[in-house]
């Protein structure tokens, strides 16, 4: 089995499309201002940054950030446990959702901030 390829958030850009930079970097600050003590560990193979309490991606991680051709996706782990009023979310897997973020203006939503800050309490209360 060939070894984890490992690099940047920097990494993950250069491999994403271009129009889907600010809105990758906007999502990810997002997730830095709403927790500053984020483990972040970007997974070149994967195409994307995990963010966590801790290194391990599904053990550790609450959020993920998973650009694709036309989109950005902001995952969670455990999001079929989130409060989503406004609908958000999407995905059928017994636990991971995600958000497709097209925009600035979709990175930013005070809904995008709300379901980031509700993984992360799930995640800490499940670390005890």
């Amino acid at each position: 089995m060939p070894k984890a390829s490992f690099g940047t958030f920097g990494e993950l850009l250069d491999v994403t499309e271009e129009p889907l930079r600010p809105i990758a970097k906007a999502v990810r600050q997002v997730v830095l201002e709403v927790d500053p003590n984020a483990i972040e560990v970007v997974r070149l193979g994967d195409r994307a940054a995990t963010f966590g309490v801790g290194p391990r991606k599904m053990i550790d991680g609450y959020a993920y950030i998973l650009p694709y051709q036309r989109w950005v996706n902001l995952g969670f782990y455990q999001g079929v446990h989130l409060a989503d009023p406004e609908g958000l979310l999407e995905g059928s897997g017994a636990s991971m959702r995600h958000v497709k973020l097209r925009s600035l203006d979709d990175a930013n939503r005070p809904a995008v901030r709300d379901l980031i800050q509700d993984a992360l309490a799930r995640r800490k209360a499940t670390q005890r």
